[in-house]
């Protein structure tokens, strides 16, 4: 198989930051070594070995080491964990796995053979179920993988580097800042930038060594301490804004702990310094903080506890069984409800596509939903959904593309948090819509087809997010 872009996993590793430049990359099983070139082309140290294209190269240990999409072409079981145990082996620091899954082979057409299929250009493929294959994963190595998208999946040597990335991946949202008008800051607002960026990230000011050694030094250098910069940043912000950001890192602290349930829980000694230190900064101890977390995990399996906070939620678009919300409002959903949907994603990973999720009331299932164009078309279609059973532990993707009448979407204003700078302008088209008589019928405008009769029969169109005579 010839890529003329990056491959899925690769991409995966970039957009999650597990991949710094002054890393080693090895591309175990590597093909014609497309992804070899592409991040030597970024700046990358990258090698590769593949036993057909490339099998005079070195098998050698890198920091990252990726197995894509390779062990779901070997049709020996035991050959197949033999590899997957060899790339780990060269793994320092991550290895990423992946494979294709069951729902790639609906429309494939093959022969059985094995654990899987010889398909008509004659070679073999085994398809995985998500959970599945971390299950293969993990009786393999003997060792946690962690679901970073469907059929990809990490695995880390060092326990530290994976609660940094299962915390940094909690949702996080920050109210808006007021700053007051005040001489001293404005002339050290440059310097001051990096403190304020870590009060309002962690709920907490810096300690030494959390900042980096030149802003420190910038800081002490101008006026003495890193606290006194502290003092003169609360001087000019709103008391009320840093309770908001203590209660927000607060809950997304016990988000995170809730989820570090699947797997084994970590020692406090395992975690990052920082992330140990925010955690002893808003709740005491790590002990109070599993206590917390695990009565939001228990609460999250009783679909009467979801209902409860879904029901009564500022935020999101609520239907007969379902709550809808937008990505970008996750964060402010009630605790229990990002719990809810982090569950899903411990089984499923991140679909970075899907800009809506559909939280379930009635039974324990979340949907990511995929808009291409929520941001530029007024009634956007959809193109696929990715449902994840918790029950069942099942992830399905159907696909919409094809069809001629695709779901589509209205009130907008809906899905989006109430300080999103979008909201104004979806709600004036909504407004127009309401007068113009669009949504007298609910059960007619859910699809395309539907929505463009409704129009067609009141005579309007819209243009952008505007309503207009046609």
């Amino acid at each position: 198989m010839s890529r003329s872009a990056i491959s899925r996993p690769i991409a995966t590793v970039l957009s999650d930051q597990l991949l710094a430049e002054s890393m080693t990359v090895f591309d175990y099983g590597c093909g014609r070594g497309g992804d070899v070139r592409s991040l030597n082309a970024l700046g990358f140290r990258v090698d590769g070995w593949d036993p057909a294209h490339r099998p005079n190269v070195e098998r050698r240990a890198a920091d990252v080491v990726n197995l894509g999409y390779v062990v779901n072409v070997i049709e020996d079981p035991i050959e197949r964990a033999n590899t997957l145990r060899s790339a780990w082996d060269l793994a320092r620091r991550l290895l990423v796995v992946s494979a294709r899954l069951v729902w790639e082979s609906r429309d494939l057409v093959g022969i059985p053979m094995g654990d899987g299929l010889v398909t008509k250009t004659g070679t073999f493929q085994k398809f995985f179920q998500q959970s599945e294959l971390a299950d293969w994963i993990r009786q393999a190595l003997e060792v946690e993988p962690v679901a970073a998208a469907p059929g990809i999946f990490y695995v880390f040597r060092d326990a530290a580097d994976e609660q940094q990335f299962l915390a940094r991946r909690v949702y996080s949202y920050r109210p808006r800042m007021r700053v007051d008008p005040h001489q001293m800051y404005e002339k050290y607002s440059d310097i001051l930038a990096p403190i304020m960026s870590f009060l309002s990230g962690h709920g907490r000011p810096p300690r030494k060594g959390e900042l980096s050694a030149d802003d420190e030094r910038l800081v002490i250098d101008a006026l003495g301490t890193i606290g006194r910069g502290t003092q003169l940043i609360r001087q000019v912000t709103d008391a009320d804004y840093w309770e908001q950001v203590a209660r927000q890192r607060r809950a997304e602290l016990l988000i995170y702990v809730a989820l570090s349930r699947f797997g084994r829980r970590p020692r406090l000694t395992q975690l990052g310094t920082t992330l140990a230190r925010d955690i002893k900064a808003h709740f005491s101890t790590y002990r109070e903080a599993c206590l917390q977390a695990d009565r939001l995990l228990y609460g999250a399996g009783d679909q009467t506890m979801i209902y409860l906070p879904a029901r009564g939620s500022s935020v999101g678009k609520q239907t007969p069984t379902s709550l809808y919300v937008h990505r970008s409002a996750l964060a402010q959903l009630p605790p229990l409800l990002q719990v809810y949907e982090g569950c899903a994603r411990v089984l499923c990973g991140t679909i970075e596509q899907a800009n809506l999720i559909k939280l379930s009331v009635t039974d324990p299932q979340v949907s990511y939903l995929v808009y291409p164009r929520f941001d530029r078309d007024a009634h956007p279609t959809l193109a696929a959904a990715i449902t994840v059973n918790l029950k069942k532990l099942s992830v399905d993707w159907r696909n919409y593309t094809r069809s001629d009448n695709p779901p589509l979407l209205h009130r907008k204003e809906e899905f989006v948090g109430a300080d999103d700078p979008r909201r104004p302008l979806y709600e004036r088209l909504t407004r127009a819509e309401v007068r113009a008589g669009l949504y007298e019928q609910p059960s007619s405008i859910g699809t395309l087809v539907g929505w463009q009769s409704t129009m067609a029969k009141a005579g309007v169109t819209v243009q952008g997010h505007r309503l207009k005579r046609s």
